[in-house]
């Protein structure tokens, strides 16, 4: 790949996702659409984004019983995505599952612990070590999966790569030199994550909500 960016198009309106992804296709390696998106828009609305020639990161974050897991793989098989997200906290069966349900070209990747969460809340959810502890413990159970990779924070993305050489890992929750974080709790620049060992870059509001969005996805770019 030879641009690791992708940006994340979070919102339910087709059109308002078409004109972005327009406008910064020649910045970009790829588009991320979540769930915001795919509730909203479901199968036409990926179609439709297919259409602006990137490829589709769909990041539904799949988590359920192996079978219910699959068979929803099995479904988005059509749409051809180049990566799709489960969580690794479903364990090793449902992870093997979505494997094996999945197209031959697409990605599939483990979340392992979401950026916006830090020790605290794990803690209240009943995860105890650190952040660190926990994405290597999942990452681990993923490679055993048979996966292709995990999404990380940048913070954990060095350790991850170096136990997993051939592993692909995304990593979202980037913030630019200076920028917000917003929501996110364990940021890094894209630079220093794709340093760390990042395959893949996500950004969202730094460039979607800038002034000028092609200015700031350019920018981000010029880093790497």
């Amino acid at each position: 790949m030879t641009n690791p960016l992708f940006v994340a198009l979070d919102t339910p309106h087709l059109d308002d996702a078409l004109a972005i992804a327009q406008k910064l296709k020649g910045q970009i390696g790829g588009l991320k659409l979540g769930l915001e998106f795919f509730c909203a828009n479901g199968h036409h609305g990926v179609h439709e984004m297919a259409h602006v020639g990137l490829p589709i990161f769909l990041d539904l974050k799949l988590h359920d019983i192996p079978n219910t897991v699959a068979k929803a793989m099995q479904a988005v098989h059509v749409l051809e995505p180049a990566i799709v997200t489960v969580h690794a906290s479903g364990g090793r069966a449902m992870m093997e599952d979505a494997k094996a349900a999945a197209g031959e070209h697409t990605k599939v990747v483990a979340v392992t612990l979401l950026t916006s969460l830090d020790g605290e809340d794990m803690t209240a959810t009943g995860i105890g070590g650190s952040a660190h502890d926990q994405v290597m413990r999942l990452a681990d159970l993923a490679r055993q999966a048979g996966l292709d990779g995990i999404v990380c924070s940048g913070h954990e993305v060095k350790a991850a790569h170096k136990a997993w050489k051939d592993g692909y890992f995304v990593v979202p929750g980037l913030r630019p030199d200076h920028g917000e974080s917003g929501d996110q709790k364990r940021t890094m620049t894209p630079r220093a994550a794709r340093d760390a060992g990042a395959s893949v870059l996500v950004v969202g509001r730094p460039i979607t909500k800038a002034d000028d969005p092609v200015a700031a996805a350019r920018a981000i770019a010029a880093t790497l």
